[in-house]
């Protein structure tokens, strides 16, 4: 069975810096091409994607490229650093522009978003990645994906400043595992829905 990832990079960085997300998103990203499962990593910061809550913005918007990857994928890896113990601006403005994939219906009738799966990724060097967690899940639950449960990792440095994930190997191996067991669930759940998917009856919106 052939099963295709998207990981969207929330970073604030720019394509020439270094992202401790995207590190982190890594193990993922290893642990499912390890299953012959095809990866593809979007760093949204190389993209021009303005504020709003259609697919397609005009005006030279490249979300509608984003959004197609989207619709191609089985799995997908949110990705975000944490800031102000939040989800970073670039992943509250994505999960806005996905908004708009509640009312796009697919051929089975179902919302495109219907029959994907999808876990979650955080960084940041102080607390907050549970909230960060949560809000992102509950938004990409609110747009159609199934989250299974333990799907997602995270890494942070405690209270506190201090050293960001690539500055230190404090706690990897933790976040590594726990990244592991996330892919691992995201495939099973993928599979199982592509053998048996949500039937179209049984969306009553």
């Amino acid at each position: 069975m052939i099963l295709k990832a998207l990981v969207l990079n929330c970073t604030l960085k720019a394509a020439s810096e270094q992202s401790n997300t995207e590190a982190l998103a890594g193990v993922l990203v290893r642990e499912l091409e390890g299953h012959e499962v095809t990866t593809e990593i979007v760093r949204v910061t190389d993209f021009h994607v303005p504020p709003g809550v259609t697919t397609d913005e005009g005006q030279g918007d490249q979300w509608p490229h984003i959004h197609s990857k989207l619709l191609e994928s089985d799995i997908l890896v949110f990705a975000t650093p944490t800031w102000l113990g939040h989800p970073s601006s670039i992943a509250q403005r994505v999960l806005e522009r996905m908004d708009a994939m509640i009312s796009e219906m697919g051929p089975d009738g179902l919302p495109v978003a219907y029959n994907r799966v999808a876990g979650v990724v955080v960084t940041g060097n102080e607390d907050g990645a549970h909230h960060v967690v949560s809000q992102v899940a509950q938004g990409l639950i609110d747009i159609g994906y199934t989250v299974p449960g333990q799907a997602w990792t995270y890494w942070n440095r405690g209270p506190g400043p201090g050293p960001s994930y690539l500055d230190t190997t404090e706690g990897h191996e933790w976040s590594a595992t726990t990244g592991q067991t996330a892919a691992a669930v995201l495939m099973a759940v993928a599979r199982s829905l592509k053998l048996n998917p949500i039937p179209s009856e049984a969306y009553k919106a």
